[in-house]
């Protein structure tokens, strides 16, 4: 049996480690600790649902899959299995059980754990959290040193309720993705979809042909980049190099492509704009309107570039069974949406693509030492820890990239704390502000402008201008940094 690390040496401990949510972040962190962290590190996964997958799980609307490419979204250490650039999300959350099963993470999952509160215990250098097993049933009280939050950042519960005037007068069904029934049948229906984000742009096309007519009604466009599913490079890659050599190298070219695609597009906007503006308009019909309807009013990746897998939803313009309207909604009524131009809308089924309600943590109540802390007050240190709260690691993805591509970044620090805790025999690191630092500007932890990011003020934490107090940017720096970088800067050991 491997030998005790320091970290888990006190009696009063039931895990090293307690990771809440069982999403891709989640386990990934697991397989971290397992493999990286000091011999005989302890853990548990604590997740509120009953099975692995978080988003994925979650989200069952027509259509979902991964808006950005797969191969940097999936595990490093278990490559995504197939050649395809995006996958369907019913994929992505077997892919994430057959790997937790492989690795051994699956059997220290607790299923149906809801976190309510957690306590950092100065006297005693751990956490104490309180979890409500199986919907209020019977609460459990855990202690650990460390929680590493796998929660995402938004509200599972809740949707976001968007204003849109008169909704609640409609007489026909209203859905909101994040809660799709499983059992509606939308077929022969009108449906109009409000928004264009990644969820109706995934939505619109895998609906059209089975509705009546499906309408994508967006009070502001955004920019769509067709993406082959199946790359030629992918397929030769994968003939020309040993299939883990191959996924590496594709892996790795993903990341590369991905952050050249943002540098061009900030460096010449123009350019980009009128190259993404050709491409939509060899792929829309001859007497399609780009303007207003594929002509954003903010340059490319000022807000998240939205890719159409394939080109599937000009292929639905193109077939009419799908149209974009480009308006402003004047109110809902009983049977119809009236839009400011004069136009009316007749949906059957109305489907509310409006974003995201945010929430960090999951909305777990924190204290240290029995005073409650406001997460959302906090400054975070490079994106995975907040200002004077020990032991506490949350993941944070990229804006321009994959999202385990900054969980990771976060995971790999907290195996480097562990053994350096361990090393300096000591129980506990914090990010602390340096006086010089108190006067740093605050900015999000998100930079892009879509609208429901506009307005989270207040519900996640902010970072910082300087040093490591920056919001993540750059995956390399990030890695590097991470894996290598200091641990003095901006942190408080004891």
């Amino acid at each position: 049996m491997a030998k005790r690390s320091f970290i888990s040496s006190s009696t009063n401990l039931d895990y090293d480690v307690i990771i809440i949510g069982a999403g891709i972040s989640g386990i990934n962190a697991a397989y971290r600790l397992q493999n990286q962290a000091p011999p005989g590190t302890t853990y548990i996964i604590l997740e509120a649902r009953d099975t692995i997958g978080g988003t994925w799980d979650l989200f069952r609307y027509p259509g979902i899959r991964s808006d950005s490419d797969i191969f940097t979204f999936g595990f490093s250490w278990n490559p995504w299995p197939k050649q395809e650039t995006l996958a369907m999300g019913p994929e992505i959350k077997q892919y994430m059980i057959q790997s937790a099963k492989a690795a051994g993470i699956y059997e220290n999952i607790h299923f149906k754990n809801k976190m309510r509160s957690a306590n950092w215990v100065s006297q005693d250098g751990c956490w104490e959290l309180s979890a409500c097993i199986n919907g209020n049933e019977r609460t459990v009280v855990y202690r650990s040193r460390f929680i590493f939050l796998g929660t995402g950042y938004y509200d599972y519960e809740h949707p976001l309720q968007a204003p849109i005037p008169g909704i609640g007068d409609f007489q026909g069904k209203v859905i909101h993705p994040q809660f799709w029934p499983e059992d509606y049948d939308f077929i022969d229906k009108n449906m109009v979809v409000i928004g264009s984000g990644a969820t109706a742009i995934s939505i619109v096309p895998a609906v059209a042909g089975k509705t009546k007519h499906v309408t994508m009604l967006q009070r502001s466009p955004t920019y769509i980049y067709p993406l082959s599913n199946r790359l030629k490079s992918t397929t030769v890659l994968f003939h020309m190099f040993p299939k883990r050599v191959a996924e590496g190298v594709i892996r790795m070219l993903w990341i590369l492509e991905g952050y050249a695609m943002l540098a061009l597009c900030r460096s010449f906007p123009n350019a980009s704009r009128k190259h993404i503006r050709s491409i939509n308009k060899k792929l829309l019909p001859p007497d399609f309107p780009i303007d207003p309807h594929f002509e954003p009013r903010y340059n490319p990746w000022q807000q998240r570039l939205c890719v159409s897998m394939d080109g599937d939803i000009f292929a639905a313009i193109r077939s009419g069974r799908a149209s974009i309207v480009t308006d402003v909604i004047e109110t809902v009524t009983k049977d119809s949406i009236r839009l400011a131009s004069g136009a009316t809308l007749h949906p059957d089924v109305i489907v509310t693509a409006t974003g995201l309600k945010v929430k960090f943590g999951g909305g777990i109540q924190f204290s240290v030492d029995n005073k409650p802390v406001d997460p959302t007050e906090s400054l975070a240190w490079r994106a995975c820890m907040l200002q004077d709260i020990p032991n506490l690691i949350f993941s944070f993805g990229y804006e321009n990239a994959s999202w385990t591509l900054g969980a990771d970044c976060a995971a790999q620090l907290l195996t480097r704390f562990m053994w350096e805790l361990d090393k300096r025999s000591l129980t506990a690191v914090s990010p602390h502000l340096r006086e010089g630092d108190k006067k740093m500007e605050a900015r999000p932890l998100f930079s892009l402008s879509a609208t429901y990011l506009k307005n989270i003020k207040g519900s996640l934490p902010m970072a910082g201008t300087e040093g490591p107090w920056r919001p993540r940017s750059h995956y390399a720096a990030d890695f590097i940094a991470a894996k290598w970088g200091s641990l003095e800067s901006g942190l408080l050991w004891e």
